[in-house]
C-alpha cells in the first residue's frame, strides 16, 4: 500500500505542475485576504488599516450596534423564508418538470432565465412592480378592486418580504434545474417498484426519492446559503436599505463601514463575522461530502 503512493502522486505530473500558479494565487488572493481581514478586525483601522490593536473592541461595538442587529434580523428572516421557499418551490417545479410535459425545454428556459439576470436588474425590476403607482397594486386596482393594496417596500414592518419575493424569483429556477438534474438521476425501476407496491407518488417521493438526492440537496443548501449571506445589490438597487434602516443587510453594512463612514476596523470585523456564518454551513458540507467519499474509498 506504501509503495502505491508515491507513484500517485507522480502521476499527471504536467497537470499538477500547470496547476501551481493557480493555487498560488488562489492561497495569495483568499487565503491571504481572509487572514488579512481577520487580523486588521482586531486593530483600530480608520480611513487605512493600521495595526493598532485594540482587542475585542470591534466586536463589541458591532453587536452593540442597533443596526447591525437590525442587519442580522433581517438576514435571519430573509434566510430562513428563502431556504424554505426555494427549496419547496424548486423542487415542486422540478417534479411537475419531470413528468415529461410539452414544451418542456421553453418552459425549463423562462423559469431559469431569472437567473441570468444581474441582482441590480432583479431588484430594479421588482422595484417598479411594487410599486404602488404603476406596479402590482395599480393594475388590480384598475381591473375593479379599488381597495386592494400590496406595496411591502413602503412598510418597514414588511420590506424585507418585498425583497424576498425578487429574491425566490430569480433563485427558484437555479434550484429547479439543481433538483431537475437529481430527478433525472433516479433510476426508472425505482419507481416502477413503487408502483408495483402501490406507495402513492408523494410518499415515493417523500421516503425514497428525496433520501437518495441529498448530495443534490446539499451543493444546492451551500450555493443558496452563500448567496444568502452576501445579498447586497439587490438590496440596494431595490431599497437602498430603507425604508429607514428596515431592509439593512449584513453586507451593506460592511460597506457602509467601509466606504461611507471610514472605519476600515469596524467594517473588517462585520466581514469576519459573515465569514464565520458562511464557515457554519460550508465546513460541515466538506465533512459530509469528503468524508463519506473516503469511506466509501
Amino acid at each position: 500500500m506504501a509503495s502505491t503512493r508515491p507513484s500517485q502522486l507522480f502521476r499527471n505530473k504536467t497537470a499538477k505542475i500547470a496547476a501551481i500558479p493557480m493555487i498560488v494565487t488562489a492561497l495569495f488572493v483568499f487565503v491571504g485576504g481572509t487572514v488579512w481581514t481577520v487580523v486588521y478586525s482586531f486593530t483600530k483601522s480608520g480611513l487605512l488599516p493600521r495595526l493598532k490593536w485594540v482587542g475585542l473592541d470591534q466586536y463589541e461595538r458591532l453587536w452593540a450596534t442597533r443596526k447591525w442587529l437590525i442587519a442580522i434580523e433581517n438576514l435571519a428572516i430573509y434566510g430562513i423564508c428563502m431556504l424554505v421557499l426555494v427549496f419547496v418551490i424548486g423542487f415542486i417545479l422540478a417534479a411537475l418538470i419531470d413528468q415529461k410535459i410539452r414544451f418542456e425545454n421553453t418552459i425549463r428556459t423562462i423559469i431559469l432565465y431569472p437567473f441570468a439576470l444581474s441582482f441590480v436588474i432583479t431588484g430594479l425590476v421588482w422595484q417598479w412592480m411594487l410599486n404602488p403607482e404603476f406596479g402590482v397594486q395599480n393594475i388590480v386596482r384598475e381591473w375593479g378592486w379599488e381597495s386592494f393594496t400590496f406595496n411591502p417596500l413602503y412598510n418597514a414592518d414588511i420590506a424585507i418580504y418585498g425583497v424576498l419575493i425578487a429574491g425566490l424569483w430569480q433563485a427558484s429556477g437555479l434550484v429547479m434545474v439543481l433538483m431537475l438534474a437529481g430527478l433525472r438521476g433516479i433510476d426508472q425501476d425505482v419507481w416502477k417498484a413503487a408502483r408495483v407496491d402501490g406507495i402513492p407518488t408523494w410518499k415515493t417521493y417523500i421516503r425514497i426519492v428525496i433520501p437518495m438526492m441529498r448530495p443534490v440537496f446539499i451543493t444546492a443548501l451551500v450555493i443558496v446559503v452563500t448567496g444568502i449571506v452576501k445579498i447586497y445589490d439587490l438590496i440596494v438597487a431595490q431599497t437602498g436599505g430603507g425604508p429607514g434602516i428596515s431592509t439593512e443587510v449584513p453586507a451593506k453594512y460592511v460597506y457602509d463601514m467601509m466606504f461611507k463612514a471610514s472605519n476600515l476596523g469596524q467594517g473588517f470585523a462585520a466581514s469576519t463575522m459573515m465569514l464565520l456564518t458562511v464557515l457554519l454551513v460550508v465546513i460541515p458540507w466538506a465533512i459530509l461530502e469528503f468524508g463519506d467519499s473516503k469511506k466509501h474509498g
